[in-house]
Parts: C-alpha cells; sequence; structure tokens
C-alpha cells in the first residue's frame, strides 16, 4: 500500500495544494453563509471515453440501453483539449463515466497524456477486454488505479447482476495484468477488485476476500450497491443492512439509511464530463439532465465559475432534497474493504 499513496503524493505540487486549500475553504464559507463560493479549480475530474458497453447491467442506463442522451466515444483532440486547460490545478481523472473504457481504441494514449501532465489516473472497467496485449499496454501507458468488477464468486451468481458477462475471464484478465506488471517491473496499476453487494451476492463477500488475495490484487474493496427504484423494490437490496444504503421503514417500503443534507463536497471538488464534452456536477447524473456546460463551446474555467453552475450549488445548500439526482446519492454512505 506504501507505494499506492506513494503514487498520489507524486501528482502533488505547491499549486495543486494551494488549489485544494481554496477549494475547501469555499466549501466550508459557502456551507455556513448558504449561498456558493468557489475559489477554486477542480481537483477530480471523471472524464467518459465511451457509453458503450459489452454488457447488460440491470442498475446501469448503459447495460440498459436507456440514455436519453447521445451515445458515442471521447475524441483525443477533446480530451486533450479538457487537460491542457486543467493541468496545473487537477490532481485526479477518472477514467469512467458510463460504458466499458476498454471500448475506446484510444484509451490507453489518453491515459499517456494525462500522465506525461503529472495526473492521478485511474479507470473502473468490467476485464472482458484485459488480454496480454491490452494488459502490458495497461501496465506502459501508466495508469496509476485499475478498479475491477467482480459482483460473484461464481458464475451463476456473477452473471445474476453482470448479464452477458464471464467470470472467468474476469479472473483471467486480472491474472494477466499482474503477471504484466511483474514481467514489466511496474508498481502500476494499483488493482482493486471491487465487489458491489446485492442480495444476490451477499454470501460471498468473504470468498471473493479470499480469492482476491490468492491472486495477489492490492485490494479487495466491498461497495454498497444503488439500486434505483429502492422504495419498493428489494430482489437486490441486501438483508444484511451494514452492506446496504437502505432500509426498511414503517410502510414496508426502503428508504436511504444516510440523512441527506443540503451540502456536498462533491460540487466543489470536481465534476464529470460526458464523451461530448458536457459539464454535469457528479456521477449520479447518469443521463445528464443537469447540463451545466458544454467544452465545444466555452472554456472550462468560465462554466465552472459561472452563474448556472453557481445556481446549482446554492440548489444543493438550500434544497437538496429537491433534486432528483440527490434523492438516492450515496454521499457519506461506508465503503467497506
Amino acid at each position: 500500500m506504501i507505494y499506492y499513496y506513494l503514487g498520489i503524493l507524486k501528482k502533488l505540487s505547491v499549486a495543486k495544494i494551494l488549489n485544494f486549500v481554496k477549494l475547501v475553504a469555499g466549501f466550508h464559507y459557502s456551507r455556513i453563509m448558504r449561498r456558493p463560493f468557489q475559489f477554486g479549480l477542480p481537483v477530480f475530474v471523471s472524464v467518459e471515453p465511451t457509453t458503450s458497453c459489452n454488457l447488460r447491467c440491470p442498475q446501469c442506463p448503459s447495460g440498459l440501453r436507456e440514455f436519453t442522451r447521445p451515445t458515442g466515444m471521447l475524441s483525443s483532440g477533446l480530451f486533450e483539449k479538457i487537460i491542457l486547460q486543467l493541468k496545473h490545478e487537477l490532481h485526479s481523472l477518472t477514467f469512467y463515466f458510463q460504458g466499458e473504457p476498454y471500448l475506446h481504441p484510444e484509451f490507453l494514449n489518453m491515459v499517456k497524456f494525462a500522465n506525461r501532465h503529472r495526473i492521478y489516473t485511474s479507470t473502473s472497467t468490467n476485464a472482458h477486454y484485459l488480454s496480454e496485449e491490452n494488459a502490458k499496454q495497461t501496465v506502459l501507458s501508466k495508469l496509476d488505479k485499475l478498479i475491477i468488477s467482480v459482483d460473484g464468486l461464481t458464475q451463476e451468481v456473477y452473471e445474476q447482476y453482470r448479464v452477458g458477462g464471464t467470470l472467468a475471464k474476469v479472473i483471467e484478465g486480472t491474472k494477466e495484468v499482474l503477471k504484466q506488471r511483474q514481467l514489466l517491473n511496474s508498481r502500476t496499476p494499483h488493482v482493486i477488485w471491487q465487489f458491489v453487494v446485492f442480495k444476490p451476492n451477499q454470501s460471498q463477500i468473504e470468498g471473493i476476500k479470499k480469492l482476491g488475495k490468492e491472486l495477489g490484487v492490492d485490494e479487495v474493496k466491498i461497495k454498497t450497491a444503488q439500486i434505483y427504484d429502492f422504495e419498493t423494490s428489494d430482489e437486490l437490496i441486501p438483508d444484511r443492512e451494514e452492506f446496504s444504503r437502505y432500509r426498511k421503514n414503517e410502510a414496508g417500503g426502503y428508504e436511504l439509511i444516510n440523512k441527506l443534507q443540503n451540502q456536498c463536497w462533491r460540487m466543489w471538488q470536481g465534476c464529470v464530463i460526458t464523451w461530448d464534452g458536457k459539464i454535469v456536477p457528479c456521477c449520479f447524473d447518469k443521463d445528464a439532465h443537469h447540463q451545466l456546460g458544454s467544452l465545444e463551446t466555452n472554456p472550462f474555467k468560465e462554466i465552472w465559475f459561472s452563474e448556472r453552475y453557481n445556481n446549482f450549488r446554492k440548489s444543493v445548500l438550500t434544497g437538496r432534497k429537491n433534486i432528483e439526482i440527490c434523492k438516492n446519492c450515496s454521499e457519506g454512505t461506508k465503503v467497506w474493504s
């Protein structure tokens, strides 16, 4: 783990630290005053390489093919434009929003570009495209963190959520990345197995931890699941409340465990950029209903400090419960490892 934290620290600079201080100050001042004050640029951004995906996961609009927004792939030109505008303040970049990043033919070249500008890079994958060559190129790209979704210990359980997926491919892809990392004498990527807990797989938590350790992954993270229709459906909600974002209420339905407060650090520290350059407030806006600007027409800084963006921040500070994407938000919910 020491190399993991050293990798994070290596991407810091005086400018990035000062920018982070500005963000923290702006966030807390805004909470107290109930008015948005933004003094810094984002330290974290998620960029969407593509909305395409090979699986059909039932709690994912990409898997369900239910987007109302256009589908497509991020252009290398737009990506480089984003990096060049943010490189001095941006610390971390996640190549993921919706879709499978490895379906983008230039994905690893974009990782290399970001790393050349000293930005910490990570991605999340279903691991079905981690062939020997892709695994080798992943290591050579100097990707800092690779999150692999593995939501079952057996094929029968795994495919109940990862519809169309093959657990054996996930395991083989994991092995290949770890092998290439050793062959190339590299300390990156930091490999995380992410296990999202649903009712069908909740009995396999300890087993997945054991298997991950046997294979040599760096971490196994146990994560709670977001369920779209949680108020009335319990097919996927775990019985074990400690691994759920929801609990039963007096009416017999479900409600969020964590209290929805009129504040959100995400609105100050980062944002999400869709494949076609739209800026949305966070990863819960999966269908990009709250578009705060477009990098195709305006510079990032202009959008980030705009009246439109600050109006959205104000709505979070004064009436977050009225924002649809906030009603099922996990901000503050635990992630186990």
